[in-house]
């Protein structure tokens, strides 16, 4: 099973804290500054859940690469969404769009072709796991980074 908090929750004590399902997700601005806004997200996320700096730094990294290919790759709407299976120790990142744009962004556009994919192999470097699933009208990215001890 799958618990996600949204990063307005205030701490509660111990005993009155649930586990929420993983039915919240955050919408994004389809702009450049939808990486920062993202990270401020996790980032808020994370301190509730008490990750490891480690983990924090690698998780935030592979949002913002997540949150830039979406941007960059993909039309809008863009979600982040925030997970974490305790089973697995593993936080679950989740970027959805619209599906791939017909023409690259304005980014991507300028970049020459040694440019791109760096991404792609940073996350797959950082990441336990992660993968792209097609969904009726859209895309989802994902990425599940092991919580360090």
């Amino acid at each position: 099973m799958i618990y996600s908090l949204a990063p307005h929750i205030s701490p509660r004590p111990a005993a009155a804290r649930r586990p929420r399902a993983p039915d919240r997700a955050w919408p994004l601005a389809h702009r450049p500054e939808a990486a920062k806004a993202a990270r401020r997200i996790a980032q808020a996320v994370l301190a509730q859940w008490r990750v490891t700096d480690e983990t924090a730094d690698t998780v935030l990294l592979t949002v913002s690469e997540l949150v830039t290919n979406a941007v960059e790759h993909a039309e809008p709407p863009l979600h982040l969404r925030l997970s974490r299976a305790p089973d697995t120790r593993r936080v679950r990142i989740e970027v959805s769009d619209g599906g791939p744009a017909a023409t690259e962004g304005d980014w991507a556009a300028g970049c020459t072709r040694g440019e791109h994919g760096r991404g792609l192999r940073i996350i797959d470097r950082l990441t336990a796991a992660h993968g792209d699933r097609a969904e009726p009208g859209h895309a989802v990215h994902w990425a599940d980074v092991a919580v360090a001890a």
